[in-house]
Order: C-alpha cells, then structure tokens, then sequence
C-alpha cells in the first residue's frame, strides 16, 4: 500500500530535504507541497492524502490551526499527522490530537522511516477495520499513548502500562507498571480519552484497565466491593458500577 502523502513546509529546502529523504521509499506517494496554510488545506481537499508531514509553524496559520480547518470540514478525510518543527514544546500538545509522530529538526531518514512505519500501521488498522471516515482530533480515535512532561522530562506512556487512574482534588494519579504520576487534569475529561473497551470507571474517584484486574471482591468485615489488580493493589468500588465490570470480565 503507497501511503499517498502530502509536505507542508514554509520552507523549500525543508521540503526539498523531505523529498530527497523519501525518494528510494517505493512505498510513499508524495502528492503535493504546501507552502502556507491556503496551499495545504486545498491540497488535501484535491488529493484526499492518507498523511501530512506538517511544519507546526506555518504563514497565516500555524500547524494546529490547519488541522482543525481541516476537521471541521465534514467533506474532507482528515489525514494522519506526522509533525515537523525545530521546537519541542508543541509536542504534548501534538500528541493530544492524536498525531502519528513528532520529528525535531533536523532529523535522520531512520527517524523518518520510523515515522513513517508508525503511520502504516495505523492504515493498516484503519482499512481493517474499514475506519476511512473522517477522524475527530478533539478524541473520537481513543489514545494509544499517554504523553506528559515529568521532572524535565517528555514521557511517552503506553495506555496499555496505565493500571488504574485515580482523582486526587484536580489531579489525576496515572499508577503505571513502574511508576505513577500526578497530572493536573480533571477526572471527567480524562475519560474521553480512554477507549471504554479497555477502561472502565469503578469508582467516581478511580478508573482501572481492565488487562490488570484479577478479580472482584466484596470484604467480608466492612461489606464494601473493591477490584483487585494482578499487582495487589485494592482499588475501591461502588455498589452501581459492579454490575457493569462483572459483565465486561465475563466477556
């Protein structure tokens, strides 16, 4: 499968450079270049590509900007997104509306070609799965990775290593297979980013994943249900959200 492909870039050897580093992949298409915000959205309009290379700092509007043109526009296929910038601090917010990749420049053809392998798995998927519809950037595609700053750090946490989430005051507690970590977010909103298949709420302060839990419980002394993880941890659980857990283990 060519991945039909689109450059956006304000800058011709930024693009030339893009060209040159895909030319002996017989595998990518490239479509067409943009060197504004205009160029880019009417060429994905034309071409319908499967993915845009897109400088986050664009003429008129920037990177983001376009992507939300984009999606707003119930006519047109929103491509996948590999993000191209000389800066780091778009990154998280690059991830949160679910880009494939985010390269610094300058970057290697082997960090390219990783990209670019990322991007074809998730078509693969989509065409399995018959998923050639319009994606939503603000969260229909569920998250398949968590990425945050941490102690100066970017951290990119698999969803599948997040064993249970819980609310502390206007935080969230992400308890991971090694570590855990306290986000300022919301409960609630971070729910919509969880694919409902996988986790679920037992709890209006604690949410788990479903791969990490054993069993449930009910303490014999106190009459109170709990979820137990493979880990032994005890996540507490109320009485109207048992129901539904149990259905969703005995699948």
């Amino acid at each position: 499968m060519k991945i039909k492909t689109v450059i956006a870039d304000d800058e011709v050897l930024a693009r030339q450079k893009l060209r040159q580093l895909l030319q002996d992949d017989t595998n990518v298409e490239i479509v067409g270049e943009g060197a504004n915000a205009l160029e880019t959205i009417d060429l994905v309009q034309f071409t319908n590509p499967d993915l845009i290379l897109l400088d986050v700092q664009m003429p008129e509007m920037d990177g983001f900007d376009i992507v939300s043109t984009l999606s707003s526009n119930e006519q047109v296929r929103l491509p996948k997104i590999i993000f191209t910038t000389a800066h780091d601090k778009y990154a998280i917010r690059a991830f949160e509306i679910n880009a494939i990749d985010y390269l610094l420049k300058p970057f290697t053809r082997e960090r390219l070609k990783e990209a670019f392998q990322r991007a074809r798995d998730q078509l693969s998927v989509s065409h399995e799965n018959g998923a050639d519809k319009k994606s939503d950037p603000e969260g229909s595609t569920y998250a398949t990775r968590l990425v945050f700053k941490s102690k100066g750090r970017i951290l990119f946490l698999p969803m599948t290593d997040i064993r249970w989430i819980g609310a502390e005051e206007n935080y969230v507690r992400i308890c991971a297979d090694r570590e855990n970590h306290l986000l300022r977010e919301t409960m609630a909103h971070f729910e919509t980013r969880l694919d409902p298949n996988c986790f679920i709420r037992v709890h209006r302060s604690a949410i788990v994943n479903l791969q990490h839990v054993k069993e449930i419980r009910t303490d014999s002394q106190e009459g109170e249900s709990f979820v137990l993880m493979h880990d032994g941890q005890k996540v507490p659980m109320s009485r109207g959200y048992r129901a539904r857990i149990s259905q969703l283990l005995a699948r």
